[in-house]
């Protein structure tokens, strides 16, 4: 039997394991017996091997490294108890007996770069004895007046009890694997409440033990800090910088979150629970990830070493009621005219671009605008990550899929575009057109697909035309430009042009109908605009919604037809 102990890189003792003999473990896995954090380290990184000529250490990390003494090994013992171990900023040492002298750093080693890790303060007693109050739900006792501790102080105990949780599931040999979510999260709060009461002499008296015991359940079996926000409905947008960084977007303005993660780990931790029921892979040779919650808000990922400064994380949040267009109005987007002419082009199958820049709502505005699709049509939907939530019964949602580990196994939205059109779709919507997808939609929309809806990326609706050459250039197929322009006016019969304001509310701007093509350029008219006046004291977008008197070619068809069609909302009182 021996003990590993396990410092920083400034010679703090952070941890001591037992292995009771033959084989043990460490690096950034559950399942090893001394766990480690930081993008450095290996899921394995380190083996310790017991024999009766000693103990020896192996390289497992696949690349990571590992050192003895300050020297690069693969495999080296046997390992006395003056040896220095050293994983990343990680410094281990052996004792084989609880008499071994631990030997203090080298001065090399004292400066070397120093990590994050939360140093225990000492024990603190209270002035006034044992604080007052009810037992919470974690079985400790609250001071019956409101949390006075200052956001420092309180990240600090957070940390601490956050630590003591991971070493004691790591005593326990606690199999999270094997537990569900109810099992989990009962097992995690009985161990935090027990924490706690451990440490409820060194809790200032004016800490929210419910409170506290709330946050490090959330960050070890949920979302952390990030539970609150997602909660919150006036919240859209979470942006994890780093783990003590958060920014939050509420009413369209950004806002700096006092709440925060207790380490980088911790983020990580989180990453990967939304990424892996997703089939999703985030690690140092895939250190990018997009995904989705399950309530469909889109989720994306970035650690190190692409993130400089930690783990980044970025939810745009879905809402969670379905909305329509009176919802739309309500919130100023758009007025009534706009409304009864999108649904007289939607459910007439005309062939609509929804186009705007990052966070304008285009997504949100898709949605809705697939409202007025008829309930007896089969739609298949075509997403990178599924967000779209429709309310026909006849809906199926098809999802790219990114590469394995081996590279292969991608799915494109092109590849989805393409498969669809053999399902025998009545309309095809595609959540986002990025590359040469937009030539298949093209394609699809030429080829008796009409009605089809989609998204792309423009500032405004000429904008939007340069943007779709460009895109269907990148499918790899060398077109003349004058053959691309032709098969974008046969193809598309309106833009929708949304935009940001820089009070955060978001509005259709522009509704444009592509008429034709005049030489070398394409042709629109514009049917409806929002035209801005100012701001008012508040700092709020003051504006009106206004018809240019034209009216659309395809109502003409429409008369023609002997269907009816109004022609008042073209004018304006």
């Amino acid at each position: 039997m021996f003990e590993i102990v396990v410092q920083d890189s400034g010679g703090k003792e952070t941890g001591r394991y037992s292995c009771p003999g033959g084989s043990c473990t460490v690096g950034r896995s559950s399942k090893n017996l001394v766990i480690l954090g930081g993008w450095r380290i290996g899921a394995s990184h380190a083996r310790f091997d017991q024999n009766s000529t000693g103990i020896f250490v192996t390289d497992t990390s696949g690349g990571g490294g590992l050192q003895v003494n300050g020297r690069p090994v693969s495999n080296y013992g046997p390992l006395t108890g003056s040896d220095v171990i050293s994983l990343s900023s990680y410094r281990l040492q052996i004792l084989v007996d609880a008499g071994t002298h631990v030997p203090q750093p080298t001065p090399a080693q004292a400066a070397s770069p120093k990590i994050p890790v939360s140093a225990e303060l000492p024990g603190r007693a209270s002035d006034t004895g044992e604080a007052e109050g009810k037992k919470g739900a974690f079985g400790v006792r609250n001071s019956s007046a409101g949390e006075t501790v200052e956001a420092g102080e309180r990240f600090h105990f957070h940390s601490l009890v956050h630590r003591k949780l991971m070493q004691a599931m790591d005593l326990r040999r606690t199999d999270v694997e094997s537990m569900d979510v109810v099992q989990l999260t009962t097992t995690v709060r009985g161990l935090i409440g027990q924490i706690i009461a451990e440490l409820d002499k060194e809790l200032p008296p004016g800490l929210d033990r419910d409170r506290l015991g709330k946050e490090v359940l959330n960050e070890a079996v949920g979302l952390g800090p990030l539970e609150d926000f997602l909660a919150d409905e006036e919240v859209t947008e979470i942006m994890v910088n780093r783990y003590n960084d958060i920014y939050i977007e509420r009413h369209g303005r950004l806002e700096q979150s006092p709440i925060t993660f207790s380490s980088d780990d911790a983020v990580r931790s989180v990453i990967e629970r939304i990424v892996s029921p997703l089939g999703r892979r985030i690690d140092e040779s895939s250190p990018m990830v997009d995904g989705r919650l399950p309530d469909g808000s889109r989720v994306n990922a970035v650690i190190p070493p692409l993130a400089i400064k930690g783990p980044c994380l970025t939810i745009r949040k879905f809402s969670r009621k379905q909305l329509t267009t009176d919802d739309l109005m309500a919130f100023s987007a758009m007025d009534t005219k706009m409304v009864r002419f999108l649904d007289c082009a939607v459910h007439n199958r005309k062939n609509i671009i929804i186009s705007g820049g990052t966070g304008s709502g285009k997504t949100t505005f898709l949605n809705v605008l697939s409202n007025f699709i008829p309930h007896n049509e089969r739609i298949i939907t075509v997403e990178d990550s599924a967000e779209l939530r429709l309310g026909q019964p006849h809906v199926v949602s098809l999802e790219g899929r990114p590469a394995n580990m081996e590279g292969a196994g991608e799915v494109t939205i092109r590849d989805l575009v393409r498969n669809c059109l053999r399902m025998r779709p009545d309309r095809i919507v595609v959540g986002e057109c990025r590359g040469g997808e937009a030539l298949d939609m093209l394609q699809a929309m030429n080829t008796g697909h009409d009605g089809s809806l989609t998204t792309v990326h423009a500032n405004s609706p000429r904008d939007l035309i340069s943007r779709l050459e460009v895109m269907v250039m990148m499918a790899g197929m060398e077109l003349p430009e004058r053959a691309i322009r032709e098969q974008i006016i046969s193809a598309v019969d309106v833009i929708v042009q949304l935009s940001r304001f820089s009070d955060g509310s978001r509005k259709v701007t522009h509704i444009s109908e592509i008429t034709g093509l005049e030489g070398e350029i394409v042709q629109m008219q514009e049917i409806f605009s929002y035209n801005q006046h100012g701001l008012d004291g508040d700092g709020k977008v003051v504006g009106e919604f206004v018809a240019t008197g034209r009216v659309p070619e395809f109502y003409e068809g429409l008369k023609q037809q002997g269907l009816q069609v109004d022609m008042s909302i073209f004018t304006n009182p």
